[in-house]
């Protein structure tokens, strides 16, 4: 949404190609798919569609047709704006060459973060995208809104809990944000900032470690294990073992699991906490 790219048709007239055959095979399935989970590399990639065009030209037409696009100066101005109200991060189908892409067009300082396919091994429309992607970004679902072109990856989006909207335009783009209250003057309620992580709180180092251990292996993030002394304490010696937990293993957040880990707590002698 925030680049274009130009049409395939003048690239395949000037080099002799037919019509649709680069998006034939460049988006083969036996092709694209390796490159978008980063399971080879993007020249890799490149060099597959030009052995798949078999052609005098297909060199030099895939060599065009690998220019890194051109800013949507529409959309990077919702982008602006919106940051100014929260994180943005951009969560994209790419493969290893995005880094290079969005450093040539400037947009690698224009987001907060950027998650791409090949980083994470898993692509849009897959739930796992966006549980892992939730993951490297330390953020709950219930405080995330996801804006696709394309509506299968908002549907995604939506199945970990994630608020999920189809933009194919980038008036559908304004709209969705206006409504959440993320850009300049509009009248919606920003998300809101949810609460959601869970401290784990025990008496026992032992018990603490294995506990998150075995979460960690469950898939709740981070499931990470500190002492810290909690509001009232003042003695080092007395201090608490704390297993933090932000996401649960679907990719909510550990919050909505409370009562399960209030149980898991007490039976170990501690309870739960939040970190506010």
């Amino acid at each position: 949404m925030l680049r274009r790219f130009p049409p395939d048709a003048p690239i395949e007239d000037a080099h002799g190609l037919p019509r649709g055959a680069l998006a034939r095979a460049g988006f083969a399935p036996d092709l694209i798919t390796p490159a978008l989970v980063g399971a080879v590399p993007d020249e890799v990639w490149r060099a597959s569609v030009v052995d798949r065009l078999a052609a005098p030209g297909a060199a030099a037409a895939v060599a065009e047709w690998s220019r890194p696009g051109e800013v949507v100066t529409e959309a990077l101005d919702l982008v602006r704006q919106a940051r100014k109200r929260c994180r943005v991060a951009l969560l994209t189908n790419a493969t290893s060459r995005l880094p290079d892409d969005l450093r040539l067009l400037g947009l690698d300082r224009e987001v907060d973060a950027v998650v791409s396919s090949a980083r994470i091994g898993v692509a849009k429309p897959s739930p796992e995208a966006f549980r892992r992607a939730l993951r490297v970004l330390q953020h709950s679902p219930g405080g995330t809104v996801f804006c696709d072109d394309k509506a299968e990856n908002a549907a995604g989006a939506r199945a970990v809990g994630v608020d999920g909207v189809h933009t194919p335009t980038t008036a559908a783009l304004r709209e969705a944000l206006g409504e959440r209250g993320l850009l300049d003057g509009s009248p919606g309620v920003a998300l809101p900032v949810v609460a959601d992580e869970v401290l784990l709180v025990l008496p026992d180092r032992e018990d603490a470690e294995r506990i998150a251990k075995d979460l960690a292996e469950r898939g709740w993030a981070p499931a990470a294990v500190h002492k810290e002394l909690l509001a009232g304490e003042d003695d080092a010696e007395a201090a608490d073992w704390v297993v933090e937990l932000l996401t649960a293993p679907d990719g909510r957040p550990a919050g909505s699991r409370r009562d399960w880990l209030d149980a898991l707590a007490e039976e170990h002698d501690g309870f739960t906490s939040d970190n506010g």
